[in-house]
């Protein structure tokens, strides 16, 4: 295609734009508060995954040692845990350790606790974590069927909650965002449909004078190109400042914490991209939708 040809579809494309000023505005406004809702989506399902992925990170299958193991006895336990594929680590806790962890956890009632430390009825125990978490369940009931295994714990229904939530709030974010973009697809369609009717007689002409397929419909991708440009910059501007304001505040009081949301940097880039190609991709889909349905050419 011949740099002039591109020069004379952009100029039509952009003549056609301000020509349906109304329905541009109308299409720019649908784009703009669709792209900031699927944004603000994607921003909270994302940190959400990273919440969750923090949280699963953390889930420890403590496996508590018969008080009649020998040493030699819990160094093969050991060894059998850590040889196991479904694990990704395992740490020793001595029953004075899981005594002191049970008086932390009291605060000031805990104090009475300390009444043991001579004659400390815990166990010791191994800290185990599953290589995927969402198989915490199947290696702790692997676990419970080993020698000098004496109780094992990870907190089974709280963990079974959190994994359906968490895949419940995944699965709910998705669809919220596709049934947005469809949306959003939807009403470029529509403009670019008017336009298209607005434009028949020119068409018709352009037909007599013999201009093909592609040369005729190239200012329509064009246009639903910049609808769907045009569309994503006040999302991503919007975005950009509230993430950057969110972050600020709580970042700070998250450090230490074993929760953590993304970082400004690179995260905002990457939203900002994507919020870009999303705009780009559903102004030239609904452009095409509308050139195959209703421009006959």
């Amino acid at each position: 295609m011949k740099l002039r040809t591109i020069g004379r579809h952009v100029r039509e494309s952009f003549k056609s734009i301000w020509r349906n000023g109304w329905m541009t505005f109308a299409s720019v406004g649908a784009v703009t508060v669709t792209l900031l809702l699927v944004g603000v989506f994607y921003v909270i399902l994302m940190n959400l995954n990273e919440v969750a992925n923090s949280i699963e990170e953390d889930v420890t299958i403590k496996v508590l040692i018969d008080t009649t193991a020998t040493p030699d006895q819990q160094k093969a336990l050991e060894t059998e845990l850590k040889s196991m594929p479904e694990i990704k680590s395992v740490v020793f806790s001595s029953k004075d350790n899981e005594l002191n962890q049970l008086v932390d956890s009291f605060g000031q009632q805990g104090e009475i606790l300390k009444l043991y430390e001579q004659e400390n009825p815990l166990n010791d125990a191994f800290l185990v974590k599953a290589a995927e978490p969402e198989t915490t369940k199947q290696v702790a009931k692997k676990i419970e069927k080993l020698e000098s295994v004496h109780l094992v714990n990870y907190g089974q229904n709280d963990v079974d909650k959190l994994f359906k939530i968490i895949s419940i709030s995944r699965n709910v974010g998705l669809v919220i965002i596709i049934g947005l973009l469809l949306t959003a697809v939807f009403l470029i369609s529509n403009t670019i449909k008017i336009t298209i009717v607005a434009r028949r007689r020119e068409i018709e002409i352009m037909r007599l004078v013999g201009a093909t397929n592609g040369f005729i419909r190239w200012p329509f991708f064009l246009e639903g190109l910049w609808l769907g440009i045009f569309g994503s910059i006040i999302p991503i501007t919007i975005i950009a400042i509230l993430y950057k304001n969110i972050y600020g505040y709580l970042a700070p009081k998250l450090e230490g914490n074993f929760i953590q949301i993304l970082e400004f940097t690179p995260f905002v880039y990457q939203v900002s991209l994507l919020l870009l190609l999303m705009g780009c991709i559903i102004g030239v889909w609904g452009s095409m939708m509308s050139v195959r349905k209703f421009l006959k050419v």
